[in-house]
């Protein structure tokens, strides 16, 4: 199907040009451009202005962009290949911003077609009989947009183009042209359409795409209808499908001008950037406990138990961080407690985000243990990072002599904090941990949510670092923080 690109209810941020005929349109001085020269003068006057030419990307800029402006403005149709979860499919939607934002078509053409530049019959005829009074109407770059996930069931007719019988019906003949319902590329015509997962399309209908990308026209059935289409054609793949689940075949590799490698993020300031970017936070998740989650990811990607051939995509952070906040947010709705997330509620992420990866075959039952591990050291490295060199001498002191501080998720920040009192060095964390921001009130004291999260980093770092120890007390239905039948599930740090 045709997937818009941006809002589709908001309006434009400018009006469309004021022509409406095709004699107006002349007279306005209107100049013809194929979308990949229209795609490249934009693109170069972006890289001339300095402005962003691909809105939203991360972690590509000095890698996967270049190569694929090269591509651009070489006019060429393009494979972006990589492993799930890349953002090839986001990479691919950005291009429409380097499409003109107005441009001019014949009003009820079927294809979209230029007014100077006609190709099916119906359109030439009415050009032909009408002159400059065809009538013009404006097409905003978001609707020059198709997207199709390739899927074993897609058709020729899905991609190019069948006869209606519906309009046989109607009294047509099957020579006549006008009986073909064109499919969507044709349908993107003076666009760009884009194929996801292309080795899952079947062998046979992949040979629909050769004429596209060569001749630049279509075929439908026996029809002698040449269609010069206008489109530039991108397509998606991940590498390990041209030998698993399908391949793209020789000839249509050979006529896609570039082959573009797409990767996930390099270093975990990026990775880090990517989640916040994309996860939509119910509560507020510190900066250090997005650290974590980005940490984790990369440590899950490079496991030597999990299948790398499959991949680690980016969702399973976003879904992470999500997730987390989603507990911060149970345990304020429970409790009245401040949306802010804590390091305990990183425990949650290990069930959810099982299901998003792969194992190796010989890992089967551990999958559980192996994520648990790669989060704590995912933590412990998080607080070696933000905290080494601080004097954390004062938490270490909390739990002399038999002392102790026990938090959970139902512990309130304010029951927390009761527990800590005022702790040396408590400062220089919260700044290390930025959790330092001023306060509701404007002034230097951050949130107890912020000051709450700060601590549980703390001790439970000093933990992971054999500097405390740890049990876990399993509720028994009594009442934590007002939350009456909740499991009064605990933390306890002690010496």
């Amino acid at each position: 199907m045709t997937q818009p690109v941006g809002s589709s209810t908001a309006l434009p941020p400018t009006p469309a040009p004021p022509a409406t005929t095709l004699g107006a349109l002349r007279a306005s001085g209107h100049v013809l451009r194929g979308v990949k020269a229209e795609i490249r003068d934009n693109l170069l006057a972006a890289m001339r202005a300095g402005t962003p030419r691909f809105p939203g990307i991360v972690g590509f800029d000095t890698t996967v962009l270049p190569e694929l402006e090269r591509a651009l403005l070489a006019g060429h149709d393009v494979v972006l290949l990589g492993e799930r979860g890349q953002g090839k499919t986001r990479l691919v939607r950005s291009l429409v911003a380097l499409l003109d934002e107005w441009t001019p078509v014949i009003e009820g053409s079927e294809l979209g077609e230029h007014p100077f530049e006609p190709i099916t019959p119906a359109s030439r005829r009415l050009v032909a009989e009408r002159g400059d009074d065809v009538p013009v109407t404006w097409r905003h770059r978001s609707e020059r947009y198709a997207e199709k996930l390739a899927t074993p069931d897609t058709s020729v007719g899905d991609l190019i183009g069948d006869v209606d019988p519906v309009r046989i019906a109607e009294g047509r003949t099957l020579g006549d042209p006008e009986t073909i319902h064109f499919g969507l590329v044709p349908r993107t015509h003076r666009g760009i359409f884009a194929v996801n997962e292309l080795p899952d399309l079947a062998e046979r209908i992949q040979v629909s795409l050769l004429n596209v990308l060569e001749e630049r026209d279509v075929q439908v059935r026996g029809y002698t209808l040449r269609l010069p289409l206008d489109v530039l054609v991108m397509a998606s793949a991940n590498p390990e499908d041209y030998t698993n689940r399908g391949r793209i075949i020789t000839p249509l590799k050979d006529r896609f001008g570039a082959e573009v490698r797409t990767h996930y993020p390099l270093d975990l300031d990026l990775e880090t950037a990517l989640v916040r970017q994309e996860a939509e936070l119910v509560a507020e998740v510190p900066e250090h406990l997005l650290e974590v989650v980005a940490r984790f990811t990369r440590a899950v990607r490079e496991a030597p138990a999990v299948d790398d051939r499959s991949g680690v995509s980016a969702r399973f952070a976003v879904a992470g961080a999500e997730t987390v906040a989603a507990a911060a947010l149970r345990r304020a709705a429970l409790t009245g407690d401040d949306p802010v997330a804590r390091v305990g509620d990183l425990d949650t992420v290990v069930t959810t985000l099982r299901g998003k990866v792969e194992f190796e075959a010989g890992e089967e039952g551990r999958e559980d243990e192996v994520l648990a591990h790669l989060l704590r050291t995912s933590v412990a490295a998080t607080f070696r990072a933000r905290l080494a060199g601080a004097d954390l001498s004062g938490f270490t002191a909390l739990v002399a002599d038999g002392g102790s501080v026990s938090t959970g998720p139902l512990v309130t920040a304010k029951d927390l904090l009761a527990q800590v009192g005022t702790v040396p060095g408590l400062s220089a964390v919260l700044t290390r941990l930025d959790a330092a921001p001023a306060g509701a009130d404007g002034d230097d004291v951050p949130s107890p949510g912020r000051a709450a999260a700060a601590v549980e980093m703390v001790l439970e770092g000093l933990h992971l670092t054999r500097r405390l120890g740890k049990d876990r007390l399993d509720g028994t239905g009594g009442r934590a923080g007002g939350a009456a039948g909740e499991p009064d599930e605990r933390t306890v740090y002690g010496g």
